[in-house]
């Protein structure tokens, strides 16, 4: 069977997740805002999928909204307050973000607002007194990756939520990956607005949650029949939000200790096993299930191609630049060089793979890497 080491593109779909949502997709099928019984068997379906969502994030069900994925969430996020925010036009993002909260900055930019980039150490961290000498008056929004999607790095989102908030700035942070590991209570992470995808948890690709907390300036992007308080129109997904809410149930109940226990057993053996590899991101403060590397001198991509003819599924980086010749742009602010940056190879897997499978992998990495 082939290992699937890839789960930061996209994790398997949990089978419990799909019998939890069966019977949304078949009899209890109905449009949730249709007054008969049908319909309101569907809306009571609805919010208590956005009750158990709530719960997981420590907010309240109003504060829940449901998207059709984590790029979504982050281009409401994102332009939606900036949008609606009296304060200014002068907007802060990391420079190692998703492109899905950089290029929504860059749109931003076309209308005349300021967008800087926050710069990260080599390790991929954002230093506070970075995020802190670029605060200003009229700082709209500081949108701030939790973790990493290429390199792991995991970010102290409530110190840097604080400096925001002793200015009363809003403050995003693009929690895709971090869910199912980390800790997305908002209260202790202190911000205003959070993302989320459903596939990287467990769930069919098309559902995703921003945490939006009350009486936070808005400005909607989907507009239509009202739904979710005017926050986003158009139909509820019933089925995915019930997938969703039973993803976080079920990821609350993994082993995240044995997960990273698994992670530096990798890491230790790849960087044994071939002693020309670096580990990219920081070395504790990274996701459990992320390892990844540069091979200085060689081609990622013959890497990846070479392990695929072994059985091994794994990544450059970012499944969104896929098929891109250019180099990360996380790799390259975190100081890599263009070149080096083109040799990364990303191997992220979860609590349910095989842990035999992984430290397999780090010898058909050897292997490939001898030839």
């Amino acid at each position: 069977m082939p290992v699937y080491l890839d789960e930061a593109a996209t994790a398997p779909v949990r089978r419990e997740v799909l019998e939890a949502m069966w019977p949304h997709l078949t009899g209890e099928f109905a449009n949730p805002a249709s007054r008969h019984e049908l319909g309101q068997a569907a809306a009571r379906a609805l919010d208590e999928a956005r009750v158990r969502v709530a719960g997981h994030l420590g907010a309240r069900p109003a504060e829940i909204l449901f998207t059709s994925g984590g790029t979504e969430s982050d281009n409401a996020a994102i332009k939606g307050i900036a949008l609606a925010e009296p304060r200014g036009r002068h907007v802060l993002v990391g420079a190692i973000e998703h492109p899905a909260v950089l290029e929504s900055a860059a749109w931003l930019e076309r209308l005349g607002f300021e967008v800087e980039r926050i710069p990260v150490d080599h390790e991929g961290i954002v230093v506070e007194e970075a995020l802190a000498s670029r605060l200003r008056p009229d700082t709209t929004l500081v949108s701030i990756q939790y973790a990493n999607n290429e390199v792991g790095t995991v970010q102290d989102i409530a110190g840097l939520s604080a400096l925001a908030a002793e200015h009363d700035i809003p403050f995003h942070t693009d929690a895709v990956q971090a869910a199912g590991t980390l800790d997305l209570n908002v209260s202790r992470l202190g911000v205003r607005a959070l993302s989320l995808a459903g596939h990287k948890l467990g769930t069919p690709k098309g559902i995703g949650v921003l945490y939006l907390r009350r009486r936070t300036p808005f400005e909607p992007l989907i507009h239509g029949g009202g739904q979710q308080r005017d926050r986003r129109s158009g139909t509820e997904n019933v089925a995915a939000a019930v997938a969703m809410a039973t993803a976080l149930d079920l990821a609350a109940s993994d082993d995240i200790g044995a997960l990273t226990a698994l992670r530096d057993r990798f890491i230790d053996e790849v960087l044994v096993q071939a002693p020309e590899s670096r580990l990219t991101g920081h070395a504790t403060r990274r996701l459990a299930g992320n390892a990844s590397f540069v091979f200085p001198g060689r081609s990622g991509e013959s890497i990846l191609l070479d392990l695929e003819r072994r059985g091994v599924y794994c990544s450059s980086g970012s499944a969104c630049a896929a098929g891109s010749d250019e180099p990360s742009h996380v790799l390259t602010a975190m100081g890599y060089d263009a070149a080096t940056a083109q040799t990364a190879v990303r191997f992220t897997f979860g609590a349910r793979t095989d842990a035999a499978d992984v430290m397999a992998t780090a010898r058909e990495l050897a292997a490939v890497l001898r030839r």
